[in-house]
């Protein structure tokens, strides 16, 4: 029973989605946004969690794999002219979005065999600058539209694409955390050099790590394509990856429940900032420090077992 129990939670995930998605409708254009934009950034978050937090490498260019995904999955539905609300449709949506993330997860092969070599800062620098890269040539390309954008997206992403693709992908995390892969990701993380000592090929589990991460990055692009319906290549720079390295370590390095809620809160603060916009990047970038100070591993980081955190304490202590 312990086995099936991730499927179970997938299936129950997936059923939620499909009965809450009946009701998007009624809510108002505004929320509803926001409700996307969180489970899109949920998607993001975890998949840098897989190589910052886990793999222990630190990552700048996500963004790069999310434009790639975006544009992938945008001009394959535009070729194929599918139609929302149609079976055919939602067939090739889906036939989009796997090849977003692989096209994406082939990028990152590319780009982290060389890279992924590299150690630190050196690392991040280089991250940045692929990221960089990847939006000029996008920028630079006519028939994706070049600086003005790509435009004719059919709006094919809602709450039950979204949110159903944010199941599958902490279902994937979670096993694959748990796995034989996991393990490798978390000894290359402690302690590189001790864990080549004992057999463990730190630049594969390096490379597995990036290309799964570009993977989950790439169908993530392609939902905020499709739900957005134009994209041009401003909204993939340097401050988008940056805002997904904040919400991974904000919620904690290499926790998955941490990560998430991050990726909440730091979606809707802006927005419940708004109606103070003189001061409102002044009082998210302070409330970003204050959690910093008071817990630099991030909110669930440094080990915080939240099954554990709610278990009633034993008698006497």
């Amino acid at each position: 029973m312990k086995r099936h129990l991730s499927k179970l939670y997938l299936l129950g995930a997936l059923i939620a989605a499909g009965i809450l998605s009946l009701f998007e409708s009624s809510i108002s254009p505004y929320y509803y946004q926001i409700i996307i934009y969180i489970g899109i950034n949920i998607i993001l978050a975890s998949s840098l969690n897989i190589i910052n937090g886990f793999a222990g490498q630190f990552s700048l260019g996500h963004a790069g794999f999310m434009a790639i995904g975006a544009y992938t999955s945008a001009v394959i539905t535009f070729s194929a002219h599918a139609q929302p609300g149609t079976v055919t449709g939602y067939a090739v949506f889906t036939g989009a979005l796997l090849a977003a993330g692989l096209v994406a997860s082939f990028f990152g092969l590319l780009v982290g065999i060389p890279s992924l070599r590299l150690k630190g800062d050196y690392l991040a620098i280089t991250t940045l600058g692929l990221g960089e890269i990847i939006r000029v040539i996008i920028q630079n390309l006519d028939f994706l539209g070049a600086a003005r954008g790509f435009t004719g997206i059919a709006k094919m992403s809602n709450f039950f694409w979204v949110y159903g693709v944010v199941a599958v992908v902490i279902v994937l995390i979670w096993n694959l955390i748990h796995s034989t892969y996991g393990k490798g990701f978390l000894a290359v993380r402690d302690d590189e050099i001790a864990a080549e000592a004992i057999g463990i090929n730190a630049t594969h589990y390096k490379v597995v790590a990036f290309v799964t991460g570009a993977f989950f990055a790439g169908i993530a692009g392609g939902l905020y394509a499709h739900f957005v319906t134009y994209i041009n290549p401003s909204q993939f720079g340097f401050l988008r990856s940056f805002e997904i390295v904040v919400m991974v370590v904000v919620g904690g390095m290499g926790s998955i429940v941490g990560v998430i809620l991050a990726a909440v809160i730091l979606t809707i603060l802006p927005e419940a900032l708004r109606a103070i916009a003189q001061y409102r990047m002044v009082i998210y970038a302070l409330l970003l420090i204050v959690i910093m100070l008071s817990r630099p591993q991030g909110l669930f980081g440094g080990g915080i077992n939240v099954k554990c955190s709610f278990r009633k304490a034993p008698t006497g202590t």
